[in-house]
């Protein structure tokens, strides 16, 4: 006999790992055990000869579960009986006498935590089959799951995933429910939240109302109606569409939080649900039931379609179909007929091809942006509600984050009743009695040039950890002994706006891998940052990861940077404060160097573009061009700084923003300058040009995003922001319109002519503190003593003699993106030459642009260079963590 012990690390829990290794086992006439520990799946394997196990092995790599993510699997060789080889078993994984036969065993918890833990995972085919077919005892029940699908991290308390370990610990199991989870040839074998209508969770509806009805146990709302049974549950999921077909408002209880939905047809609904969330303009999600429904009002593409029908289910942007392209306008009146919906079982495609089928929207769900956010169903409940919907002639929901405006999404039913019907958001709440553990938002995925980009990391993708690549260049690590040990576990705090955490656990090879959160939002009051806590405390007990050492932004006023201040100066812990732009490009490196496309110590040609951040000269920057390491950075170009009166309240403001780049241009009086200047009034004006000109509270902006901002202001295509990015967004939407087809774009070349450019200018540097003497001295003597400036007043200049002359100010915003593509492109070719780095990573929140992002990725490759774009974290602020990490490691690494 031949005996083995396998261990297998990864994301190997919660994705039906022990099933598959039982069944696999079993066809290759293994005998032995497997179980779940804290630090992945233990195997115990005997067979009579070393092929078939061999076989065995190969097996569990090759055919693992579609959901599991295999990091390592390592085999243990030893002599004599499976009884003989307790002393190669890690501590407390060995079961007392083993049999014969090859079981599962229970899980043990003694083992050091490191496992990986399975995101949640959408209905598989075969539960949506069960789910629509009536001869099934899972008939329309809204939980109904297997080994393939269902909840995951949202319901996991502790580590090994088991279901004492879950929030569905309340839900003791039926016979029938135990007899599938204890048959290993069964679908549902050990499927944690495995459960049916009589003995799982139920939904539960409560609405306003001001009188009592006894078929809905609602009395004024406070005693909700549940699903206990399938008559039940239907009654009300058909009440919840009821309502929303009358244009009401619903919060609807998800994996990881509520969405408040409505009627995506209707524009008072979706006019009123703007109005109650105090959301104006800021484009909304839209759920439709399958993937036609989505090509009905977007172009997809192959890699489009396979995130919309995939295991995760993101909201995904795309591009939106012209109006000539479809049979109606935006937001007909279409899709009311009421037709006969009659679900497939398959539930592959359950709308018909009559035109009362197809979706219409409203026009005020992303008015007139190029670009829709699309998602398909990922729950049970979603595919009923959208069937049932269906049914009524609803063919599309608005799905939006169920939360207050700019606090944390809601998780709990009874907090969810107060601040989403009680407060005045919502009519109704469609909940249930499974508790979430962890709050997640919906993930945002764009495509761009073939590739997935998230726009916002979280259900489905968090908290799979990233890899961070080993902190000596390969030759140094032969090297050496071997790898470092005494990295230690760094906790970095990241950013202020769309806020993560990232912890690290060093591997040992010498990389480490990057445990990301889900997206958390913007830390900038007290309830996201009870969340922002409530998110690292998570982390770090699921995981075991006490961190040693602290990594934050340089920004002296962000609360997550304040904390870790606080935090490092209370208990001596070591603190690594990083730039924010470095963090960004840092990001970039370390998936690149982690993937192997280039040295870990490699240094790169980093274009930083975005908003707002602290820069190391006490500026606020946002274009930035610099040569950069993980470990460090040099600022080598940057847009001409202007000043930014009042600080956010420019941001908010584009025209303080506008009229400022005009007094920098010194193009105030030029008459296409009127329109804004006059849009100001004259106290207005006198106040903000005292600021500008004695700098008072107005910091000096190297900033790409308010550049745009103020090209918009200035075009009048926006004048204020009413969320994060809005006149630099609806500038980009303008000149799409101008654009029209992608032919159209290529053809383009006035970015080339004289008129539309930025001044290149070289400008001495000031005398560089140590640090970053340090760090210039490695990329070569021609970043001493010079930056090129990016001056924008040509392209300024040329926009407002556009606009006097009467050019539609849709064509003048192509100009100025192509314009700020290749001033930017232009600057760092010319560093290129000068330092011969051909790599150049892109980041920022800017190149969500799919305008500019394209046309940069176009200029770079054409003169022989190579652009590297980030797949596993945003190119907005959801990297910095995981690039303060890589940064901090490096720091560390080097010490």
């Amino acid at each position: 006999m031949k005996h083995v012990h396998i261990h297998i690390t990864g994301i190997v829990q919660g994705v039906g790992m022990r099933p598959f290794v039982y069944r696999t086992a079993m066809a290759h006439g293994i005998s032995g055990w497997v179980l779940n520990a804290g630090d992945g799946v233990h195997i115990e394997a005997s067979a009579e000869n070393a092929p078939a196990l061999d076989a065995f092995v190969r097996a569990l790599r090759d055919e693992a579960p579609a959901a599991a993510r295999i990091d390592g699997i390592e085999v243990v060789e030893h002599a004599g009986s499976t009884d003989d080889a307790g002393a190669d078993t890690p501590q407390g994984v060995m079961p007392e006498d083993p049999s014969p036969i090859f079981r599962i065993v229970a899980s043990d918890d003694e083992t050091e935590r490191t496992t990986l833990v399975s995101p949640d995972i959408a209905t598989c085919p075969d539960c949506l089959r069960e789910l629509f077919d009536p001869s099934d005892r899972r008939y329309h029940y809204p939980f109904i799951n297997c080994t393939n699908c269902g909840p995951r991290f949202t319901i996991i308390r502790s580590l090994p995933y088991d279901r004492p370990a879950t929030s569905m610990d309340a839900f003791p199991m039926c016979p029938a429910c135990a007899a599938e989870y204890a048959g290993p040839a069964d679908r549902r074998f050990h499927a944690q939240p495995n459960a049916c209508f009589s003995c799982g969770p139920h939904i539960t509806w409560r609405e306003k109302v001001q009188t009592g009805t006894d078929a809905w146990e609602r009395r004024d709302g406070i005693t909700p109606a549940v699903g206990t049974t399938r008559q039940k549950s239907d009654a009300i999921i058909e009440r919840c569409v009821e309502m929303l077909a009358a244009g009401g408002i619903v919060a609807i209880k998800g994996l990881g939080g509520f969405h408040l939905a409505c009627d995506a047809s209707n524009e008072h609904a979706v006019r009123d649900l703007r109005r109650r969330k105090r959301r104006s303009n800021k484009p909304l999600a839209v759920m439709v039931g399958d993937i036609e429904g989505a090509r009905a009002l977007c172009t997809i593409d192959e890699a489009e379609a396979e995130l919309l029908t995939g295991s995760i289910r993101p909201i995904v942007l795309l591009r939106r179909r012209k109006q000539d392209e479809r049979d109606g306008e935006w937001g007909s009146e279409q899709g009311k007929g009421g037709s006969d919906h009659s679900p497939k079982g398959d539930g592959s495609d359950r709308s018909n091809s009559s035109e009362s089928s197809r979706p219409s929207l409203a026009p005020s769900v992303a008015f007139d942006l190029p670009e829709l956010g699309i998602m398909l169903p990922y729950t049970p409940l979603q595919h009923l509600l959208l069937a049932a919907c269906a049914a009524r002639g609803v063919h599309a929901l608005v799905m939006t984050s169920g939360n207050v405006s700019e606090e944390p999404i809601e998780t709990d039913d009874g907090l969810a009743w107060a601040h989403l019907v009680e407060g005045g958001l919502a009519d109704a709440l469609l909940g249930n009695n499974r508790a979430i553990l962890t709050r997640y938002d919906d993930s945002v995925i764009r495509v761009i040039d073939g590739q997935a980009m998230p726009v916002r990391r979280a259900r489905g993708y968090a908290p799979q950890p990233l890899d961070l690549p080993p902190c000596a260049p390969n030759e140094e690590a032969q090297q050496s002994d071997g790898p470092r040990s005494d990295i230690p576990c760094i906790l970095a705090c990241g950013p202020e706006q769309k806020a993560t955490i990232a912890l690290t656990r060093e591997q040992p090879d010498g990389s480490a891998l990057c445990f990301v959160s889900q997206h958390i939002g913007d830390v900038e009051n007290g309830e996201t940052f009870d969340a922002w806590h409530e998110a690292r405390h998570r982390m770090s007990g699921l995981f075991e990861l006490e961190p040693h050492a602290l990594a934050c932004d340089l920004h002296p006023t962000y609360l997550s940077s304040q904390w870790a201040r606080a935090e490092a100066s209370a208990d001596g812990r070591p603190l690594i404060e990083v730039q924010h732009h470095h963090a960004h490009i840092a990001s970039v490196i370390a998936e690149m160097a982690a993937r192997g496309i280039i040295g870990p110590a490699e240094q790169v040609l980093g274009i930083a573009l975005d908003g707002t951040g602290a820069g190391t000269d006490g500026t606020v920057w946002g274009g930035e061009v610099m040569i950069a390491s993980l470990s460090g950075f040099t600022r080598m170009a940057h847009l001409k700084p202007w000043r930014l009166p009042a600080g956010m309240a420019s941001v908010r403001d584009a025209r303080r923003n506008a009229f400022s780049l005009l007094h920098s241009c010194e193009l105030l009086d030029h008459p296409g300058a009127r329109m804004l200047v006059e849009g100001l009034s004259e106290a207005e004006r006198a106040v903000t040009a005292t600021m500008i000109e004695r700098g008072l509270n107005s910091p000096l902006t190297s900033s790409m995003g308010r550049l745009l901002d103020a090209m918009a202001a200035m075009l009048g295509i926006c004048l204020n922001a009413t969320y994060e990015g809005e006149p630099a967004i609806m500038l980009e939407a303008a000149a799409w319109r101008a654009l029209g087809t992608d032919d159209a774009r290529r053809a383009h070349d006035r970015a080339d002519s004289s008129d539309y450019r930025f001044a290149l200018q070289e400008q001495p540097v000031s005398a560089p503190d140590e640090q970053t003497r340090q760090r210039r001295s490695r990329v070569g003597e021609h970043a001493i003593d010079q930056v090129i400036e990016l001056d924008p007043t040509p392209m300024v200049r040329a926009a407002l003699d556009d606009l006097m002359a009467g050019r539609p100010v849709e064509a003048i915003a192509a100009d100025v993106h192509f314009a700020a593509a290749k001033a930017v492109c232009d600057a760092s070719i010319q560093i290129a030459r000068r330092s011969g780095i051909r790599n150049v990573a892109l980041s920022g929140g800017v190149f969500m642009n799919r305008l500019l992002l394209g046309e940069a990725l176009q200029r770079l490759r054409a003169e022989g260079l190579r652009p590297l774009v980030p797949s596993a974290v945003p190119v907005n602020d959801g990297c910095i963590a995981y690039g303060q990490a890589a940064v901090a490691r490096a720091r560390l690494c080097e010490r």
